[in-house]
């Protein structure tokens, strides 16, 4: 007996999703959890790399402050939190894909790992970008803009900035793939995507807004404009992996 597409899914109950989702969440805790441990034991290395972007631009000698006797523990604890993010986003990102694969067809679950390896390596590079170009560029244009004054920046509230870039970054990252997946379910297609660019690029700096860490114009910039280009590359690619067996239309 051939076997349709509707035998194909896995079909569960709302109680046995939350008990997956229970599962999953569980799972990422633990992964989380290992990799805080892992950083921990360098979590103060961690942080001079962290610091290298604002003492780049900051005068000379200067350091960073703290006014409360427990802030640099908790820094410590939030560094190795964020470094254990990145350090277990692979067995989080699997999680994930197995929270979603009982609603996918058997021949679409074979995608498992290139979809763990590609979330994985977009969000290690929105990470890596939001460090060595976004932040940066963001630090030194505050830091001008306070030129007239002496800096007293406090740890706490630099890492909070930092790591909102970074993981923001991160998710940022994500946005080709969440055009491809949108495309291969046939929510959108690429030419009408491309067709509402213009529309695309003013929905993409309101969600700028709204996520930056600050409220001025280059931060919003900072993730506005690599998230403009990432839509370009996620229409290529969902252009290039479409499926082929008929013709995509508006």
């Amino acid at each position: 007996m051939t076997e349709t597409p509707a035998d194909d899914l896995t079909r569960m109950t709302f109680l046995e999703h939350l008990e997956e989702l229970r599962k999953r969440l569980f799972y990422s805790a633990i992964a989380i959890a290992g990799g805080f441990f892992l950083a921990w034991w360098k979590a103060a290395d961690l942080f001079r790399i962290a610091q290298r972007p604002i003492l780049e631009v900051l005068p000379a000698g200067t350091k960073l402050a703290y006014t409360e006797l427990t802030e640099p523990f908790m820094l410590y604890v939030n560094i190795a939190l964020i470094a254990g993010l990145f350090l277990a986003s692979p067995v989080i990102l699997l999680q994930v894909w197995l929270f979603v694969a009982p609603g996918l067809y058997r021949h679409e679950k074979k995608w498992v790992f290139p979809f763990v390896f590609s979330t994985t390596v977009l969000f290690c590079a929105g990470g890596w970008f939001g460090y060595e170009i976004a932040f940066p560029m963001v630090a030194k244009f505050l830091v001008t803009m306070g030129a007239d004054f002496t800096p007293v920046l406090k740890i706490d509230d630099y890492l909070a900035i930092l790591s909102k870039i970074l993981l923001g970054m991160g998710l940022v990252f994500q946005t080709p793939l969440a055009i491809v997946f949108f495309v291969r379910i046939g929510v959108v297609t690429e030419k009408w995507l491309l067709q509402k660019f213009r529309y695309a690029v003013l929905v993409i700096f309101v969600i700028a807004a709204l996520i930056t860490p600050t409220p001025d114009i280059p931060t919003q910039c900072a993730f506005a404009l690599p998230m403009i280009a990432l839509y370009l590359l996620g229409i290529g690619l969902a252009w290039l992996f479409r499926k082929r067996g008929k013709p995509a239309t508006a």
